[in-house]
């Protein structure tokens, strides 16, 4: 495996591509006992439009986290519990662009890692058990939809957005998941689990050379063809302005959120995350003039927050929280936003902000899960996160000021808010 040493970072990177395909990512800790696994294909959430063997198929929306739930699954019983016996913590998750599965464990990490190789690259359904997860995840999604939080959020991105699969929730509906068969989720994993369209990425005392071959022996020797997709020709207006919904809420609750320039994949896409944070960070921090005068005034409390993100094909910034005046919130956001790319920021502001979102970013190092998530992210997005110091050397108060000026105008604007029921 090929090493690559940051020394800014004190990290060292060892990769490799297989002959299938696969992107092996290890990152050795000889002075800890924990070991880390991430195993993660590039599908999630928004992927339920892509070209399978010359045909286009329009998949319900849900299937990426549908599948992931079945893919613990197997012949001889369940994957989770495997991994327990064997003193591993595993788990997973689904998110807009990935599907990754992951355990720690201090020991038994080679037989546990085969396991985690073993259960994702060879998919196990029957119809019967299809259909008996189809009642644990509607009963997940009620539970889901019964939330603010998620309502708000969600909301938010159908207001954004027209046509865009960034409309789509993770999890479906209760309606859209009757529509999955077995037949399609193994159409799904004959797509996207493939070694060509996934990363493995492993962090701990471990020896790299005997990842890449255990992962040599275990996964399949054929990577997979590229697989097209559709996330929608997104236009660039708003769906609509506003939204509003009455709930079980003590409080109004709401989100402000801007439709930004989507970013292509390759290395300004990490640029644009850190712009995007640092926008973030300057407008409406916790050290922030604006966040400072809102809070003083009793218009926001400690729940306040927002931040910046990136989605295949789609990027948008948001910041919300309880209010009893969301519309004078989000009003006081948009013209913060205007002074500041009028009169600029202050410069001792500025840098006391960047040195903080510097040192966030190196404490994400502390954490082998964000080290991994990390790393694939990138890998995904044509980018290497561990470059980031060398992109906060180059960032100017300026950039950030053109950041604002494309991005957070009245036109991109909607908002999402959440009012109690009236008795």
């Amino acid at each position: 495996m090929k090493p690559i040493l940051y020394e800014r970072l004190g990290e060292t990177v060892c990769c490799e591509t297989l002959p299938n395909g696969l992107e092996i990512r290890v990152i050795p800790k000889p002075d800890h006992a924990k070991k880390y696994a991430f195993f993660a294909t590039r599908y999630g959430g928004m992927d339920t439009c892509f070209q399978l063997n010359g045909q286009w198929m329009d998949t319900p929306a849900g299937i990426a986290h549908y599948l992931e739930h079945k893919m613990f699954d197997t012949e001889e019983g369940n994957a989770l519990q495997e991994l327990a016996k064997n003193g591993a913590e595993p788990n997973a998750f689904t998110s807009n662009a990935m599907t990754g599965y992951y355990f720690d464990s201090t020991d038994h990490f080679d037989e546990n890692l085969e396991i985690l190789l073993s259960f994702v690259s060879i998919p196990y359904f029957t119809q019967e058990s299809v259909d008996k997860e189809q009642g644990i995840i509607g009963q997940e999604i009620r539970m889901i939809e019964d939330n603010p939080d998620w309502q708000i959020y969600a909301r938010l991105l159908r207001a954004l957005y027209q046509v865009s699969t960034a409309r789509t929730s993770i999890a479906g509906t209760v309606e859209s998941i009757s529509h999955i068969t077995a037949e399609t989720l193994y159409d799904c994993h004959r797509a996207f689990y493939t070694p060509s369209n996934m990363i493995l990425t492993v962090v701990g005392n471990v020896d790299p050379e005997k990842v890449a071959d255990l992962a040599r022996r275990v996964l399949p020797q054929e990577g997979g063809p590229v697989i097209p997709r559709d996330y929608g020709d997104e236009p660039g207006t708003l769906s609509k302005r506003e939204t509003r919904l009455a709930m079980e809420v003590s409080s109004p609750q709401f989100l402000s959120g801007y439709k930004c320039r989507p970013v292509p994949e390759g290395e300004d896409r990490l640029r644009a995350m850190i712009l995007g944070d640092l926008a973030c960070d300057l407008l409406f921090g916790e050290s922030s003039p604006l966040y400072q005068r809102l809070y003083s005034q009793g218009l926001i409390n400690a729940s306040f927050g927002g931040a910046y993100e990136l989605l295949p094909g789609a990027a948008f910034l948001y910041a919300g929280g309880e209010s009893k005046e969301p519309q004078a919130v989000a009003a006081a956001l948009q013209e913060e936003a205007d002074r500041l790319i009028r009169e600029g920021v202050d410069q001792d502001f500025f840098q006391r902000t960047l040195r903080a979102s510097f040192g966030s970013n190196l404490r994400g190092l502390n954490s082998f899960e964000n080290i991994a998530v990390s790393l694939t992210e990138g890998c995904f997005g044509g980018y290497d996160p561990f470059r980031f110091p060398q992109v906060f050397d180059s960032v100017t108060q300026e950039d950030v000021l053109s950041f604002l000026r494309e991005n957070l105008v009245q036109e991109r604007w909607a908002l999402s808010e959440i009012v109690p029921k009236e008795a």
